[in-house]
């Protein structure tokens, strides 16, 4: 596993789908550079509420900001991913939607949340497969996807590009 380091800013007028799938694009190429004949995978998720693009929280305050405009509400959950490998010129970039409801929950529930330190490394500011699931009432679509990587989407294109086989 390499990391990739990209300006992570969303660009004027851009679109979650278009966000997603520039960074997730950019983030495979840069490690593709010096892995060229490797079948590289980047990726990049985001949180939209009302069309607004929630990153990171940038510190604990942050955090129980975004979480309080999430609560009781629907926001969709943008993945994109790019498969790359520059030797055999293979590419994809491909995003994925999923739309994520929470439930209705006190100030205290979601400061508590914030103190566990879980929620400040994730867009959004919670993460579904940890405590911040128990904010969750529904989802609709790949749950993978509001983890980080659509799971299913990816191996559809890792067997289409023949970096994997089905046996």
């Amino acid at each position: 596993m390499a990391a990739a380091d990209v300006d992570e800013s969303v660009r004027p007028g851009e679109s979650p789908q278009a966000f997603v799938n520039r960074l997730a694009g950019e983030k495979a190429i840069v490690v593709a550079n010096d892995h060229p004949a490797a079948w590289v995978i980047g990726a990049d998720t985001v949180v939209v509420l009302a069309g607004e693009i929630l990153g990171k929280p940038v510190d604990r305050e942050d955090a129980l900001a975004m979480l309080s405009r999430l609560v009781g509400r629907s926001h969709e959950v943008w993945t994109g991913f790019s498969v790359l490998n520059q030797f055999k010129g293979a590419a994809v970039v491909r995003e994925v939607r999923t739309e994520v409801t929470f439930v209705g929950a006190a100030r205290e529930v979601l400061a508590a949340y914030v103190a566990s330190g879980e929620p400040l490394d994730k867009a959004g500011a919670y993460g579904i497969q940890g405590r911040g699931g128990l904010l969750v009432e529904r989802i609709d679509g790949s749950y993978s996807n509001v983890v980080g990587l659509p799971m299913a989407e990816l191996v559809e294109e890792l067997l289409e590009l023949g970096a994997i086989s089905p046996l």
